[in-house]
């Protein structure tokens, strides 16, 4: 098995402080693209974009949650050209980044870790977070919010790292939006996620109910 990136290694301690990953990814967003693709072999927007394109229409709403440099946005964009899509991140300097992408309608600064109260209910025909349901960062009950704003009918996509499925409670989480009639579980795909790493994810595909 490869060493993992030293950056990465670091994102996933952070401990789901907010300010802490606000200021490291405020240092890394210059070089994050490059680092990810490149180095990393990220393929978390790529399998994330996929799946949502393959269940929305050619011109939906998407949310693109914890949004990043646009990596998703632009992996969106390139499968279905009509689609809107709006972003929102924790890090002010990755928005900056994801602006000069040109995928995105909106991009607004939001924690996922709390309600997201600039966003009403049943907005969005799709929902996307890749790279975001991870070790340190955004936890289960983040998956709540982008329910709620999503249509009833509309996917849900996410990527959740597989060091984080079940010890974060990610598997649990799913089972139980399930058993509340809350989704219908459309998907879950043990997925690559860093190519060069050996690091995989479960790719989970939800439908609001």
């Amino acid at each position: 098995m490869s060493v993992e990136n030293p950056l990465l290694k670091q994102a996933v301690s952070l401990g789901g402080d907010p300010d802490a990953i606000r200021d490291f990814y405020k240092n890394w967003s210059d070089s994050y693209d490059s680092d990810m693709l490149l180095s990393i072999g990220y393929v978390g927007a790529e399998i994330a974009a996929e799946a949502l394109c393959k269940r929305v229409s050619d011109t939906a709403l998407i949310l693109d949650a914890g949004c990043g440099t646009g990596l998703v946005g632009i992996e969106l964009i390139k499968r279905k050209p009509g689609l809107t899509v709006d972003g929102i991140d924790l890090t002010p300097a990755m928005l900056v980044a994801a602006r000069q992408k040109g995928a995105y309608r909106l991009l607004n600064e939001a924690d996922m870790e709390g309600p997201l109260r600039d966003i009403d209910d049943n907005i969005y025909d799709g929902v996307v977070s890749a790279g975001v349901f991870t070790n340190g960062h955004v936890g289960p009950e983040g998956i709540d919010e982008l329910i709620r704003i999503a249509k009833p009918g509309a996917p849900v996509v996410l990527t959740v790292r597989d060091s984080a499925w079940e010890a974060d409670g990610f598997k649990g989480k799913v089972g139980q939006l399930e058993t509340q009639g809350r989704t219908k579980t459309v998907e879950i795909t043990h997925s690559p996620y860093h190519t060069k790493e050996d690091i995989f994810c479960q790719l989970v595909v939800l439908e609001v109910v």
